[in-house]
Order: C-alpha cells, then sequence, then structure tokens
C-alpha cells in the first residue's frame, strides 16, 4: 500500500510553448495551465505562475515581468522553466515522500542540448530519474495508435510553437519533421493583417481570441466579430469588425505551411509505409487541430482522410502518462538519463 502511494507522485509533464499539462501517476491529467511566469525583475521573485501570469501579459508594471520560458516548442530560459516546472509538481504533489520520476515531452528534431535542457529543468525540478518522450510518439500512443507494430503512421502535433509531424514504425519516429509554425505564427498573422488591413493595433490576447471564435482553415457559414484596439492613425481606443473570411485570410500563409510541411514528410517516406498512412489516415492533434476546416482542407491538398482527435490538447500528456503506468510495455521508446 505504501509503495502505491510512492509510485502515485511519479508524473508525465507536456511542457509546451503554449500549455504545460501534468499527468500524476494513478490520477490521470491533474494540472493544465499556461506555460507563463511573472517575475519581479528588481529582487527575482516569483510572483505567479499559470493561468495568474497569464492575465498579467500587457498589464504589468514595468518591475513586473510576465514571460513565456518555452520558445518554439524548446527552453529559451532554463532558470525560469525550472522554477515553472517545480511550481506544478509541489501544486499537483505539495507533500513528497520520495523523488519522484519524470517523463518530459520533447519536439521530434530536438537537438541534444534542447532534450538536456529538458532533462535537466526535471532534475532541478525535484525529479529523482527523468525520461524524455518525443511528442509526436506521446501523441500517438495517447491515442492507441499501434506504434510497435509494423503498420506505420502519421501524426501531426500543432501546437503554439511548433508543428510537429511524426511518422511512425515499429515503436520508433522513422520521419519527421518540425517547424516552427503553429498556433502563434497564426495569432501574429492576424495581428499584422488587422493593423495593415483595418488600421488597429491589437494584442495576442485578442488575435488568439478571434482565432478561436471565427476563425477557420476552410470555407464556412460568414460570422462576424467586433474588435476593440488602438487606431494606427490617432493612437486613440477604437474598435472594427471583422468576419470569418478575412480571417481565414489572414491565416493563410502560416495554415499553407503546415500543409506543405506535410506534404513534405509524406514524400520522403517508404511506398509500404505511405501505403500504411493511406490506409489509415492521418491523425491531427494539438491545440491548433481546433481550427475550423483544418481537416476539410488537409484532405482536399493531401488526398489522404485525416482523423482530429477527440481531445487534441491532451493527446501527447495522455500517451506519456500510458508510458508511466506501462513501463516494460513501452520502455523502447522513452530515453533515460542518470538517476540522481
Amino acid at each position: 500500500m505504501f509503495s502505491m502511494i510512492l509510485g502515485s507522485q511519479d508524473m508525465a509533464i507536456d511542457l509546451g510553448t503554449a500549455n504545460t499539462l501534468v499527468y500524476l501517476r494513478g490520477k490521470g491529467v491533474v494540472l493544465g495551465e499556461p506555460s507563463v511566469v511573472a517575475i519581479d525583475s528588481r529582487s527575482g521573485e516569483l510572483l505567479a505562475v499559470g493561468a495568474e501570469a497569464k492575465h498579467m501579459i500587457g498589464r504589468t508594471p514595468a518591475q513586473i515581468t510576465a514571460i513565456r520560458p518555452l520558445r518554439d516548442g524548446v527552453i529559451a530560459d532554463f532558470d525560469t522553466t525550472a522554477r515553472m516546472i517545480r511550481y506544478f509538481v509541489k501544486k499537483v504533489q505539495p507533500r513528497w515522500f520520495y523523488r519522484p520520476e519524470i517523463v518530459i515531452c520533447v519536439p521530434s528534431e530536438s537537438s541534444t542540448v534542447e532534450r538536456r535542457a529538458a532533462e535537466d529543468a526535471a532534475f532541478k525540478a525535484g525529479a529523482r530519474r527523468a525520461y524524455v518522450i518525443e511528442e509526436s510518439m506521446a501523441a500517438a500512443i495517447g491515442e492507441d495508435l499501434p506504434v510497435s507494430e509494423a503498420k506505420g503512421s502519421m501524426v501531426v502535433d500543432i501546437g503554439g510553437g511548433t508543428t510537429e509531424i511524426g511518422v511512425l514504425s515499429l515503436g520508433g519516429v522513422v520521419a519527421g519533421r518540425s517547424i516552427r509554425t503553429a498556433g502563434y505564427a497564426m495569432d501574429q498573422s492576424i495581428i499584422e493583417w488587422i493593423q495593415y488591413e483595418k488600421g488597429l493595433r491589437i494584442g495576442t490576447r485578442t488575435a488568439e481570441d478571434l482565432k478561436i471564435a471565427i476563425g477557420s482553415a476552410w470555407p464556412r457559414e460568414n460570422r462576424m466579430a467586433e474588435i476593440q484596439g488602438h487606431s494606427v492613425h490617432t493612437g486613440q481606443p477604437d474598435k472594427v469588425v471583422v468576419s470569418t473570411s478575412e480571417i481565414r485570410e489572414a491565416i493563410k500563409q502560416p495554415v499553407d505551411e503546415i500543409v506543405d510541411a506535410v506534404k513534405k514528410t509524406l514524400t520522403v517516406v517508404n511506398p509500404d509505409i505511405a501505403s500504411d498512412i493511406i490506409g489509415q489516415g492521418i491523425l491531427v492533434t494539438g491545440g491548433g487541430a481546433l481550427l475550423a476546416g483544418l481537416k476539410e482542407l488537409l484532405e482536399k491538398e493531401i488526398r489522404i482522410k485525416v482523423r482530429v482527435s477527440a481531445n487534441p490538447l491532451l493527446s501527447v500528456v495522455l500517451g506519456a502518462g500510458k508510458c508511466l503506468e506501462e513501463r516494460q510495455s513501452f520502455r523502447n521508446v522513452l530515453s533515460i538519463t542518470s538517476s540522481v
């Protein structure tokens, strides 16, 4: 009984540019918060983490900095990332009987240095042993794809900072591509389009809200939304109305880049695996999978059946958690570092 309590402290962490999710062994997903930290630049004090810190973006006094310590799917600020992980670890397990084992998800094309940074951040946050797993592999496991079989499968994971494309077979990633075009790139495109076409400056939160509310990758019912910002011409508060078709035009370039990356990945797989992918289709997951019309656009451009995950925000962390629960079954997909 006591060993079961100890084991329940082990966890899997999907450390994303936009959000961090934590899976606790034996309990499932117990935390999902924005990957944002607010710090007092004078004292270095950690003021807020997660949702509270995200709310501070663009609203803080000069001495308080609200930052995202991960950029393009990898750690940009090591110390802040480690403090953020430690905060989340303590939030889900305020009392430790022993230091937990932690599985951390990393982009498929992350370098050795970037993977080591993720592992070191886990150790600094209190882990006694750290494993890493590639995000596309974790997503496939989370969706119950037959990753250990010879049959090939493809996963497209569209996150905040990166889009991860993985072709999986026999428990490994046999082909993959990672591009720094994903949710944030769409938000930035919306900001730039509205400034140029409508003469209004808006922030990232407004852009993201627009994308979620009326954005689409494929023609759909035209809806309208009123947004507020600052006039480019007068600098005064102003508001404009935008439509679904206009937001689709605004995000066309980043969406096309994602489609093109999928096409290019398909050109490098061998014919047998390509045949498997055609037969079972492509799985799309991650927050970007929620963009309306993306499935229809991909199917038109690639001519392969596309399935959008029922829980796109959770696929990666659920797969990492499954590896934690069934360690022996998935030992070949986890990369382990030295214990501390």
